[in-house]
């Protein structure tokens, strides 16, 4: 614990990371995982191929609007977000990918707010003496975010930036100083805020404060901008469940208007939807024939849990996993096999019809301590661009480990 205490102050003499113990327990891995070149390669490909599947599902949705209000479910607020994005959805994403047996399996595309960024760059940064001759996925991960940006803001000057989150949450602070410090190297202004702190401009512009803005880091999820509704019957009613109407009108009224650019776009509301993953698997004859591959090949079957008989479920408790349409790191997620029977039953009648997903568990390929590893891949404009890789003994939630991850020569 003494080594890990050292580690940990050199963690956070970087004034990005601050919080490198998790209830008392070390958050951090101080050595790294080390990955073959032909698994980075496997990692990477099936993560780009299933963000291109996730891209054509955008245009269907774009092209048959009955899919984002039926087979999604999509709230009227929801709709409307994307109904003024669409079909963009994608700036930087991050494709959670297993080595299994039979190949990598992703379970899941985090799109609307994806997170490791920090812990994925400096976690490396701490370690890289001890991997000398190894390669570091995440070297170029800054430089590859803040070119997207550019791109996207499609500005030649210096540029200003608000990036909005919630600023009453720490868990992701450390992102959020992260891309400060990226961006203040580039010579850009940035203004942190919340969507509290939205304010409207001369010439339709938006910013946070007193300052417009030109480009919007949207770190609030898209489902805590609209009506919030919970997930599980017998669930209390979400203390403040009214559609942030005031502030959307704000900065998506600019982001229509042509004033500012929103990264990512709102319409990441349809792709994060963990429905869409059903979609893929009960409508795959709409897609091309390569995303169609993709989706066998490493989308584990999922299908919509109202369509699944409840004697079904029952029955097969040990191979399936259920997930609701908007929950994240581990919420809202119920793992058959780590689940006694009588609560998968429970879990089973509580879930609020059309708001979940069945998907068949898969298994991945064990450590020798018998942990799993989740292999997120960060993808930027649809290309992997680094790994931020946990470890953790069952589902991958809050509690699991980070850990460095460098590439063998």
């Amino acid at each position: 614990m003494t080594d890990y205490a050292a580690f940990a102050a050199r963690l956070i003499e970087s004034g990005v990371i601050s919080d490198p113990w998790f209830e008392g327990q070390p958050r951090f891995q101080q050595f790294p995982v080390v990955l073959r070149a032909t698994e980075q390669v496997a990692l990477y490909r099936a993560a780009e191929e299933m963000a291109a599947a996730w891209n054509e599902l955008c245009l269907l949705c774009a092209a048959e609007p009955g899919l984002v209000s039926g087979f999604l479910g999509l709230t009227a607020m929801q709709q409307a977000l994307w109904q003024a994005s669409a079909p963009l959805w994608h700036g930087i994403a991050r494709a959670d990918v297993f080595l299994t047996d039979d190949g990598p399996m992703v379970c899941e595309l985090n799109c609307d707010t994806p997170t490791g960024e920090a812990e994925a760059v400096l976690l490396n940064g701490t370690v890289t003496q001890t991997a000398a001759g190894h390669d570091d996925p995440n070297r170029a991960l800054g430089e590859r975010f803040c070119a997207m940006v550019a791109a996207m803001a499609g500005i030649a000057r210096r540029l200003s930036v608000g990036i909005v989150y919630p600023t009453e949450m720490p868990e992701d602070l450390s992102m959020v100083l992260l891309y400060r410090r990226w961006f203040e190297e580039r010579g850009w202004h940035v203004t942190l805020g919340s969507p509290f702190n939205l304010r409207r401009f001369r010439g339709g512009r938006a910013g946070l404060f007193d300052t417009p803005c030109d480009v919007f880091i949207r770190h609030y999820k898209t489902d805590w901008w609209t009506e919030r509704v919970p997930a599980w019957a017998d669930e209390p009613p979400v203390p403040d469940p009214e559609a942030l109407n005031e502030q959307l009108a704000i900065i998506l009224g600019a982001a229509i208007a042509g004033t500012c650019t929103v990264i990512n776009p709102f319409g990441a509301v349809v792709a994060q939807n963990k429905r869409a993953m059903a979609l893929m698997w009960e409508k795959i004859g709409l897609f091309s024939e390569p995303s169609r591959d993709a989706i066998r090949r490493y989308l584990p079957e999922t299908v919509r849990l109202e369509t699944m008989p409840r004697s079904q479920m029952i029955a097969e408790q040990q191979e399936w996993v259920l997930k609701s349409d908007y929950g994240c790191e581990g919420d809202e997620v119920v793992i058959g096999a780590e689940t006694p029977a009588q609560s998968w039953e429970a879990s089973i009648e509580m879930a609020v019809p059309g708001r979940w997903v069945a998907q068949r568990r898969f298994r991945a390929r064990p450590q020798p301590d018998g942990t799993t590893v989740n292999h997120g891949v960060f993808l930027i404009g649809g290309r992997a661009a680094g790994l931020f890789t946990r470890i953790a003994a069952c589902g991958t939630d809050r509690s699991a480990i980070s850990a460095p991850v460098f590439i063998a020569p």
